[in-house]
């Protein structure tokens, strides 16, 4: 499949009722997984996460472009072994929503996941899988809600110190489907970083093992970069028509 980067006006998005036929399917496999999975890294928590069951790309009356999205709650252990047996279930979709923090002189701040993460070491905006709390009282999922959670969790940011954009972009990847609004913050990038660094090393147990400032697209070949990510600071670093390739 095609990687694509949809731009968007608004989300739309719902918690549905959804039989999953893969976990009564391959309950005796995820079970085993999960428990190989733990026994590697003890910190991984089995707790509800939300995926995606329907995805559409719709216009409203108003004209608006939407991301239309039904989610469905289900086990972390579930999520993880759906996405590490090579995505069994197509109709199934990972969505969740990603700050792309930007300093003033245009560097993007990427956190480094940390050991106790199922992608530790890999870099990508602060963000998290959706769950219940995200679930507001009229069933609408709140994705941006989400996404400041998330920022302020992983970095110490606040959201409300920057200037978000009006819309979102979307990539679709696959099975996965990143809503990244862009958040613009009134700060040189070695501040902004000094200030995550130091948000990290105060926290007893830091969901980030680092952080890191990207401003250039050759440094868009380091391997600890998934495509989506590559993709999205491909097009914001100026580099819309090409994507660097990795060795290998």
């Amino acid at each position: 499949m095609t990687l694509e980067i949809v731009d968007f006006d608004r989300l739309e998005c719902r918690c549905v009722d959804h039989r999953w036929g893969f976990v009564e399917e391959r309950a005796a496999d995820i079970e085993r997984h999960w428990e190989e999975r733990r026994c590697a890294n003890p910190a991984l928590y089995d707790g509800s996460v939300l995926l995606a069951c329907r995805v559409e790309r719709t216009t409203g009356e108003d004209g608006a472009r939407i991301l239309r999205v039904a989610f469905f709650e289900t086990p972390f252990s579930s999520f993880l072994a759906w996405r590490e047996f090579g995505w069994p279930d197509e109709a199934v979709y990972n969505c969740f929503s990603m700050p792309a923090a930007r300093a003033r002189d245009g560097a993007y701040l990427l956190g480094e996941m940390g050991p106790s993460h199922s992608f530790a070491g890999q870099l990508y905006f602060p963000c998290g899988t959706p769950d219940p709390s995200d679930v507001v009282s009229d069933g609408r999922v709140d994705l941006a809600g989400s996404l400041v959670r998330e920022l302020a969790e992983e970095t110490g940011l606040a959201a409300s110190d920057a200037h978000a954009s009006a819309g979102w972009t979307a990539i679709f990847d696959r099975q996965h489907v990143a809503c990244v609004k862009r958040l613009d913050f009134d700060a040189p990038s070695h501040a902004l970083l000094a200030s995550v660094k130091a948000f990290i090393a105060a926290e007893s147990a830091p969901e980030l093992a680092d952080a890191h400032m990207v401003s250039s697209l050759t440094a868009l070949a380091d391997p600890r970069l998934p495509a989506f990510m590559v993709a999205y600071l491909s097009r914001a670093l100026g580099g819309a028509d090409e994507i660097p390739r990795r060795a290998g």
